[in-house]
């Protein structure tokens, strides 16, 4: 189950599902506020964006399943990981964490408060959407709402007591990532289970799954091949990037 960034959608995460076909199905999560589901209201809170992301697994956790998170996603695939923690039985097998920093290492942000012109500009520095996107003044108007809510989300998100992730956590991070350091990233093993914790620095900054993408994918394959062949159940559909919209279906 895949968790974007801020301001990223469901889409983003379709060329890791091909590449990972046929032997692990991705699903993504669509938060609302955005695409075909731009008409609901926005979630700016990484407790219950990870409190909807919680019961949409309810279907699928009946088979081993992982969680991969990238920036913002990667607090919140953190945060069902505690919410499985939490309430017993199986849980993840594996929890992925890109492109952010410890949940413990907070850093005063206020990009959210930002203008509109200043909130695109601070997107753009970063370099993981298209110009052309943000460029057209009709889709920038749809887009922002839910970018700012992210932001709000991520920024604003404190970490609090709660269950400890019982998985193996692997933190991914960019040698040259201005929002993450090596350091931050090297953090999450304070949030992981005694010996079940690595690092994997890649080059490349906050985006760096734009440019390694195959490095990642072979990452994440080769750490979920032990469960690849394990099912609680019978098999279901074809791999495929499965959006799965977390909000009022799942309240």
């Amino acid at each position: 189950m895949c968790f974007p960034h801020a301001g990223g959608s469901a889409g983003y995460f379709h060329p890791v599902a091909q590449a990972l076909a046929p032997k692990v199905e991705v699903l993504a999560a669509q938060y609302p506020g955005r695409q075909d589901r731009y008409r609901e209201p926005c979630v700016d809170s990484v407790q219950e964006l990870a409190r909807l992301g919680a019961l949409a697994l309810r279907d699928w956790d009946d088979r081993p399943f992982a969680l991969f998170g990238h920036s913002l996603g990667a607090m919140v695939a953190y945060e069902v990981a505690r919410h499985f923690a939490a309430a017993g039985g199986d849980g993840p097998v594996h929890l992925f964490v890109s492109g952010r920093r410890s949940p413990t290492c907070h850093r005063a942000e206020s990009v959210h408060r930002l203008s509109d012109d200043a909130l695109i500009a601070e997107v753009m520095a970063l370099g993981g959407t298209n110009p052309q996107v943000l460029a057209d003044p009709e889709t920038r108007s749809l887009v922002l709402p839910a970018l700012r809510s992210d932001y709000r989300a991520a920024e604003t998100y404190r970490h609090g007591p709660g269950a400890a992730v019982r998985c193996p956590v692997t933190a991914l991070t960019g040698d040259a990532d201005p929002r993450t350091s090596l350091e931050e990233a090297a953090a999450w093993q304070e949030h992981a289970p005694a010996g079940g914790f690595e690092l994997l620095v890649f080059g490349g900054d906050h985006f760096f799954l734009n440019g390694k993408a195959d490095d990642v994918v072979a990452a994440l394959r080769e750490r979920l091949s032990t469960f690849t062949t394990l099912r609680r159940r019978a098999p279901g559909r074809d791999a495929t990037a499965t959006a799965h919209q977390l909000g009022e279906n799942d309240r």
